[in-house]
């Protein structure tokens, strides 16, 4: 299994990094896209990320369920067990998942175990990417190029949270909750609305422009290829802090209040850029409350409202015909209007 690069060591990508911080402290957020040039840091930074996240207790099935929830929120086999007593648990990494484009429907959802079924004469369900993802990142790279029945699959499980099998004569229902990141490149092909709408926050990166910071991010890559346990050793210390932030602010996060008045300034600005819906609305109080919770503050502000606005709106808004400006400078002058400078 490669190495991956440490997540505290890449470079400048503020923005993304950030956002995805905000996804791991508070998954409800529903995810993070991140769109922009070829090679600047996307998949490195959210399987940097991956690599630090705590551990997590899960029961002993084939879906990771968190021996602590419903029984509405666990799959089938830990329903029957719990009947029987307390669920058996284990410390397991974070899953992630990646979801390879020329995925077929099969792999993705579940299907018959047909070795079981040829063999044995028994019809068993064989688990799928979505089952392996559950509590954990399902990661796709060049989302927006991703096939649209395996589109179709995703917004039915991203709006339920649990994912329905039907076929072969098999009716299997399972939990499948986590975290969507997916990245790409624009030019390559734009996203369905329906599948960007299911993103909480959207990230555009971009290549650097100033070269001390494309001399660092060059050096520091170039030192990780020559001998990556070794780079990874050193910066050991600073992921091992990321870690922790995670790990204090997950555990901060329900105690972070969110002021009425505060609450109206993000309904202010989601009505002033007119956006559909009110999920822009709520992942952006979300999202401001992640990051208090990051920074240790008992009380979401409008400073933090200002920090995750443009991620939090950008992909939600309208095309405007009137209007030449992009959907990051819509953001930002809205957010100007309304809290200043």
């Amino acid at each position: 299994m490669p190495i991956p690069f440490p997540f505290s060591a890449v470079v400048a990508q503020e923005e993304m990094k950030r956002s995805l911080l905000i996804a791991a402290i508070d998954p409800s957020i529903g995810g993070v896209l991140v769109f922009g040039d070829r090679g600047t840091g996307k998949s490195t930074a959210i399987r940097g990320l991956a690599a630090l996240l705590p551990k997590m207790r899960a029961a002993d099935c084939a879906y990771n369920c968190d021996p602590d929830a419903t029984d509405d929120a666990v799959c089938e086999e830990c329903r029957t067990k719990r009947a029987r007593g307390p669920l058996k648990s284990r410390q397991v990494p974070v899953p992630v998942v990646d979801l390879p484009l020329g995925a077929t429907e099969d792999r993705v959802i579940g299907a018959l175990d047909l070795e079981r079924a040829l063999t044995k004469g028994e019809k068993a369900f064989e688990p799928g990417l979505l089952a392996r993802a559950h509590r954990g990142f399902l990661y796709i790279d060049e989302v927006n190029l991703l096939e649209d029945h395996l589109v179709d699959s995703l917004l039915d499980v991203a709006a339920s949270g649990e994912n329905l099998v039907e076929r072969e004569g098999l009716s299997i229902r399972h939990p499948a909750r986590f975290v969507l990141v997916g990245s790409g490149n624009p030019e390559e092909g734009e996203l369905r609305p329906q599948l960007q709408d299911r993103f909480g926050l959207s990230v555009e990166v971009k290549t650097p422009q100033d070269l001390p910071t494309r001399m660092k991010v060059v050096r520091l890559r170039d030192e990780f290829e020559r001998d990556p346990p070794a780079f990874v050793q050193k910066w050991k210390r600073q992921d091992g802090k990321v870690r922790r932030q995670i790990q204090k602010a997950r555990e901060f996060l329900p105690t972070v209040t969110v002021p009425d008045a505060t609450l109206e300034q993000a309904g202010r600005l989601c009505m002033r850029l007119g956006t559909d819906g009110l999920r822009g609305e709520l992942t952006l109080i979300r999202a401001a409350r992640a990051l208090a919770a990051l920074h240790e503050e008992d009380e979401v502000t409008d400073a933090h409202l200002k920090t995750v606005a443009t991620s939090a709106l950008r992909h939600r808004l309208r095309r405007d015909p009137l209007d030449e400006s992009g959907s990051t400078s819509r953001v930002q002058r809205a957010v100007g209007e309304l809290f200043g400078e």
